[in-house]
């Protein structure tokens, strides 16, 4: 999965405390009564065309009672700064304005790694300036880490990896991450999937891990048994609906493949929630995999580090 695609999820599943952390100076005028919706993708590409960008990510913050008018946060994650393009956000933000009717936009930029960027746009001539465009930057690798290592916002804490820090630091502000996750995320799914977030910033060797289960031994052994345990419920429930197909289907064939399509869902369900949407492909060989090849993969799903190796024989 793409880095974009990671941040749009983390905005997307976190709008709140986003703003709270990239925005933050534009966060303390939304109460908890505002309400926070991501703009529709369809929408947005039907309206916009050519010009919409799939992986910005708007949110809407609203106050039902009226009191304000609708705020537009647009969210852009980049890279590489020395890709980021000024005037294409200034263009989207001003397409996005217009869309919307509204000259409350507030436009993010998130900078995974460091390099330098433009920070202002302004045109005009000796005279005077006509269009004078700014917005707030987050460049991550510039945040000293040990100031957010107990922040309450989980959004700060799952990116404990992408700030600055020394490399000695490196297995403490990994637990951190993960201390922070396991303390302020209860769903299970969520745990699963941003503990994948962390591992990819954070990018443990094998020499590491095993300090780090040293180290940190109660974070390391919460997190492997939550997941173990989930996976195996996740079984249990795919059992269970291919036994009531099989026997729908009433015969001892049926029960079989029944069994194996609830282990297909169940390792489906676990693949997205890792690597996101799967390929036509990848999908096709799971539908078509044995039961023991679905076991087989479905014991990798916490270990490999990529969709082909979970996959991979």
């Amino acid at each position: 999965m793409s880095h974009d695609q990671n941040f749009k999820n983390l905005i997307l599943d976190y709008p709140r405390e986003a703003i709270g952390f990239f925005a933050a100076v534009e966060a303390q005028a939304i109460d908890a009564g505002a309400r926070l919706l991501p703009l529709r993708e369809e929408q947005l590409k039907a309206r916009l065309g050519e010009r919409f960008r799939e992986l910005d990510v708007p949110l809407l913050v609203e106050w039902p009672d009226g009191r304000r008018a609708a705020l537009l946060f647009v969210f852009e994650e980049e890279t590489d700064p020395a890709r980021f393009s000024i005037h294409r956000l200034a263009h989207y933000c001003l397409d996005l304005a217009e869309l919307y009717a509204t000259e409350r936009v507030v436009p993010v930029v998130i900078f995974l790694h460091a390099g330098g960027y433009p920070t202002c746009l302004t045109l005009g001539s000796e005279t005077r300036t006509y269009l004078d465009f700014h917005y707030l930057a987050c460049a991550l690798p510039q945040l000293p880490a040990r100031d957010h290592l107990t922040s309450t916002n989980l959004v700060a804490r799952l990116n404990l990896p992408n700030m600055a820090y020394d490399p000695a630091d490196k297995l403490l502000v990994y637990a951190h991450a993960v201390r922070g996750l396991i303390e302020l995320e209860p769903h299970p799914e969520r745990r699963l999937k941003y503990v994948d977030f962390i591992d990819i910033y954070a990018d443990l060797n094998e020499n590491e891990r095993q300090r780090y289960a040293a180290l940190y031994p109660d974070e390391a052994r919460t997190m492997t048994g939550f997941a173990q345990r989930f996976i195996e419920e996740g079984r249990q429930e795919g059992r269970q609906e291919g036994r009531q197909e099989g026997r729908q289907e009433g015969r001892q064939e049926g029960l079989e493949q029944g069994l194996q399509r609830g282990e297909a869902r169940v390792l489906t369900a676990l693949l997205r929630l890792r690597f996101g949407e799967l390929p036509t492909a990848a999908q096709h060989r799971i539908e078509q995999a044995d039961a023991d090849t679905l076991l087989r993969w479905s014991e990798r799903v916490l270990t490999a580090p990529s969709l082909d190796e979970v996959l991979g024989g």
